[in-house]
């Protein structure tokens, strides 16, 4: 995937910086809208990279919306699956986790009509060059393995505009890859605005929020991914995560050192110390010294176990009430549609298409 011009990586952090003092000083000011696809159960990838900045923010007093873009599962296969199934799994992760549905609103593509159809007058503002052009859908169309593109796919970056601007989201957390997708909506808004609105701002173009976001590796050195078979689900039993870190690969060297470039499997394993214990994993890495990766192991998998028990606990508790977190989804449903139909009215006044 491409990445954003250095230049404009530094615009990024500068400004992220800045807004982060504003949520300090009044958080009411931003709407945060992010989400994920639901293509399964949530692992510590997920956790460490969006979830507990999700959980900061709601706890720091920002709105924050969650989107389970439930419509984007199509668009690189044919069926859903148990969709059902994958969003409940996905919500008592939510739960679990910290996010709380009585301050952060939780919703489905599929349940908000009126989002979709603003896809139609966006879709307007942009060109099939410029949606070619955008990173994620070229990486897309080089791993379709000769596959047909989807237009649900050439699209994704409208509908992930209109995602945002629906409910007038104006901070969305990305990682530096997802800039062109940010700079998509803003471009999408501001052109809305000199169009329709006369030039007035009735769509904000939202800023990002780059947060640190770690990148997790799975038990065979990659990046973690469901598809490649080597998560740690959140869900995961105390027996269960002692395995996933015991086939963590390491490498031959007998001495713990911290060196990303390096030595990145021992470096991971030292992150993830890092991240629950609170040390640092340089001054981790100088005292395990020559224990090795097994000493490194055995302390990972403690802290791991210690930190991810109450999330464990209380997400089983939750799964014992049956339906209750779709109830809770369905509220969040509610709140949606309630923000995205105040937007259409607005949009189709200014287009002129109230009759």
């Amino acid at each position: 995937m491409s990445e954003a011009p250095i230049s404009t990586l530094e615009a990024a952090r500068a400004r992220s910086a800045q807004v982060e003092e504003q949520i300090a000083k009044d958080p009411s000011q931003f709407r945060v809208l992010t989400g994920e696809r639901p293509t399964g159960s949530l692992h510590i990838g997920h956790y460490f990279g969006t979830i507990a900045n999700r959980v900061r923010l709601q706890t720091a007093g920002v709105e924050t919306i969650l989107i389970l873009a439930d419509y984007q599962v199509i668009t690189d296969r044919d069926v859903m699956g148990d969709l059902r199934g994958t969003v409940r799994e996905i919500m008592l992760d939510y739960l679990a986790s910290g996010i709380d549905p009585e301050k952060t609103t939780i919703f489905t593509h599929s349940a908000v009509p009126a989002l979709n159809q603003l896809m139609l007058p966006f879709l307007s503002l942009v060109s099939v060059s410029e949606l070619e052009r955008n990173p994620t859908v070229k990486a897309e169309t080089a791993a379709t393995g000769g596959r047909a593109m989807s237009g649900l796919m050439l699209t994704y970056p409208v509908h992930q505009a209109a995602d945002i601007l629906f409910c007038h989201g104006n901070l969305v957390p990305v990682g530096q890859d997802q800039l062109p997708h940010l700079e998509m909506t803003r471009t999408i808004a501001r052109r809305f605005n000199q169009r329709y609105a006369g030039g007035e701002q009735y769509f904000r173009e939202p800023e990002a929020l780059l947060a640190p976001t770690p990148t997790i590796l799975g038990t065979d050195g990659t990046k973690m991914s469901k598809s490649r078979g080597n998560t740690l689900m959140l869900s995961a039993t105390a027996d269960e995560t002692a395995k996933w870190v015991k086939r963590a690969k390491t490498d031959a060297e007998r001495t713990i050192t911290y060196d990303p470039e390096g030595r990145p499997e021992v470096a991971n394993l030292l992150g993830l110390l890092s991240l629950t214990t609170g040390e640092d994993p340089e001054v981790a890495a100088a005292r395990i010294g020559d224990g090795g990766a097994g000493t490194l192991k055995r302390e990972v998998t403690e802290a791991l176990v210690e930190y991810l028990r109450p999330i464990r606990e209380r997400r089983a508790e939750l799964a014992a009430h049956g339906d209750d977190v779709l109830e809770m989804l369905a509220r969040g449903n509610e709140r949606a549609n309630e923000l995205a139909d105040a937007t259409l009215d607005d949009v189709r006044r200014l287009m002129g298409t109230t009759y």
